[in-house]
């Protein structure tokens, strides 16, 4: 089944400006460089069990920009946000490395991995193997895949190369038709983005209508639109193991603040931790 037809949305733009990328990117870097790369990398972090500890698992995401917002946070030091997310009790971290819409980098991703000891997801749009073999070489943990983006053969081949290489894939869907096909492909961390990235409409119900579509032995993540403690609680009670949360943190005087507001750990105000 091919799902992903060019419809002019957001969506579409970004996807057709990272394959221009990648051709390009694929006659400067061949593929069998890359997985000279993949095998010299530093050890794969283990991301699901990450998600998947007791408690309130944020998957603290560090973004300079988005379509919707423009620039989130100037300057944007990578190494650390990354090590004041770590220490504030973030379970992993998400690095955006799609350049042009959200000035994102894999420089960011290589550089704030190296100073924590958290997993690290890349978030950019991946539908090419030779992309899967990338995130490896840059020594990332996990990737991104959007089932929206990509056809039932591409997604299934995608996250068994995932496997392969040691990294285990947060499969994103947006409807229960999607949540259909991640399942069909034997997804495993499974990421319901409240955001509809067509409309780039935020929903946060959209959460507490798949939940129940997702099986007890994969892992539930709740993306986008997430803002309180009682949001994370709410969505932890019916079932939901982690929380991808970026713009919130990144528009905070404090990130690691606000994360520790979000997990209910700050100190109540006039104290110290």
């Amino acid at each position: 089944m091919s799902a992903y037809t060019n419809t002019g949305t957001v969506l579409d733009r970004i996807l057709e400006a990272r394959r221009a990328s990648l051709e390009h990117r694929k006659r400067v870097l061949p593929e069998t460089a890359l997985k000279y790369g993949a095998k010299a990398a530093t050890p794969v972090r283990d991301f699901a069990a990450a998600l998947s500890r007791g408690g309130l698992n944020i998957l603290a995401e560090l973004k300079p920009s988005s379509p919707s917002r423009g620039v989130l946070r100037e300057p944007f030091d990578a190494v650390a946000l990354a090590s004041s997310l770590e220490a504030a009790g973030a379970a992993a971290l998400s690095i955006l490395t799609e350049e042009e819409f959200f000035n994102g980098s894999l420089k960011n991703l290589r550089e704030a991995r190296k100073s924590i000891a958290l997993p690290v997801l890349r978030k950019d749009f991946i539908f090419d193997p030779w992309q899967v073999w990338e995130t490896r070489a840059n020594d990332a943990d996990s990737f991104l895949l959007i089932v929206a983006a990509l056809d039932d053969e591409q997604l299934r081949d995608l996250i068994a190369l995932g496997r392969q290489l040691g990294m285990e894939p947060l499969v994103e869907v947006h409807t229960a038709a999607e949540l259909d096909r991640a399942l069909a492909a034997d997804a495993r961390i499974l990421g319901v983005n409240n955001r509809d990235l067509k409309t780039l409409t935020v929903r946060t119900e959209t959460s507490f209508e798949l939940i129940d579509q997702i099986p007890d032995h994969c892992i539930a993540v709740s993306e986008s639109g997430l803002r309180t403690h009682y949001d994370l609680l709410r969505l932890r009670a019916v079932g939901f193991d982690a929380f991808l949360i970026g713009e919130h943190l990144m528009l905070a005087p404090d990130p690691a603040a606000a994360l520790a507001n979000l997990l209910g750990t700050a100190a109540p105000q006039g104290q110290t931790p």
